[in-house]
């Protein structure tokens, strides 16, 4: 079946750190560009047939699966082949952040195409949306763009700009979000940085001076510490706020802790409270 050809969906484009500007879908024909410079980024996927890029002096002859793209402020000219004019989608985007990912991937000013891969990214590319679209729709049409992005930061990884994995924040990361799961272990936060347990204990006990296991329980007690502020909150409910089942071994772990049951910790917050109205209460 014939695809028709899509318009570019285009919307006002206002200091984003990221965002879509427009997108669509290009059919086999003798259509070409420049030379010219655009003020944005696009990035051109080919879903079929041929073409040529010329861009700085160079030459790219393109094919099915490949991609190129466009980079601000920089002439360039292309143009299908004449016996298998290629079609392509693309979109167009613009901000600082768009700038710092692209940099993450094999994309340069100098050589601005990467080849197939068996993974098709025709799908991941837009051609929706309108000038006046609401606020919820610029919203995913962003979200879809990192999306798109991140595939070629995945599959064409720059590795002089691509960071090696912290290993360590991400578990400290992965703490902070999952604490208040009773049945979080080191084992559990291990796989989820996809690393080994033995060798993520020795980069955490490194860098933290304490092991997985350790900092896990120092976070809970700190989180505790913070919930028992509030006043009003019973300790069964901060007990299973921050991971413990059982209220009576969540205030032996506090007390072992701090020096303080959790109730007791709640009186002398209670007291410094009282002690430091009674002193302002003066002063004024």
């Amino acid at each position: 079946m014939k695809q028709l050809e899509q318009k570019p969906a285009v919307r006002a484009y206002s200091n984003y750190d990221i965002g879509y500007v427009a997108g669509g879908y290009k059919p086999p024909n003798r259509h070409e560009w420049g030379p010219g410079v655009r003020d944005v980024y696009a990035l051109h996927y080919i879903v079929s047939g041929k073409g040529v890029l010329e861009t700085r002096k160079r030459v790219f002859h393109l094919s099915e699966g490949e991609s190129f793209l466009i980079f601000p402020n920089t002439e360039v000219y292309y143009y299908p082949d004449s016996r298998d004019p290629w079609a392509y989608v693309w979109n167009e985007f613009k901000g600082e952040e768009a700038r710092r990912w692209i940099a993450m991937t094999l994309l340069e000013p100098d050589r601005p195409t990467v080849t197939g891969i068996v993974h098709p990214l025709q799908p991941l590319y837009q051609s929706s949306g309108n000038p006046g679209a609401k606020l919820c729709d610029q919203i995913r049409s962003d979200a879809q763009l990192r999306l798109l992005l991140s595939y070629y930061m995945e599959y064409y990884p720059n590795e002089k700009t691509t960071a090696p994995t912290d290993y360590v924040g991400a578990a400290i990361k992965y703490i902070e979000h999952h604490y208040w799961k009773s049945a979080l272990k080191s084992a559990d936060i291990a796989n989820a940085v996809n690393i080994e347990r033995s060798y993520l204990y020795r980069l955490f006990k490194q860098a933290t001076g304490m092991s997985v296991s350790v900092y896990l329980l120092a976070y809970r007690i700190e989180r505790a510490c913070e919930l028992l502020k509030t006043v009003g909150w019973s300790v069964k409910s901060i007990a299973y706020s921050v991971g413990f089942n059982d209220p009576l071994y969540f205030s032996k772990v506090f007390k072992r802790a701090t020096s303080y049951t959790p109730s007791a910790y709640m009186a002398l917050l209670a007291e410094s409270d009282r002690t430091s109205l009674a002193r302002t209460t003066r002063q004024s």
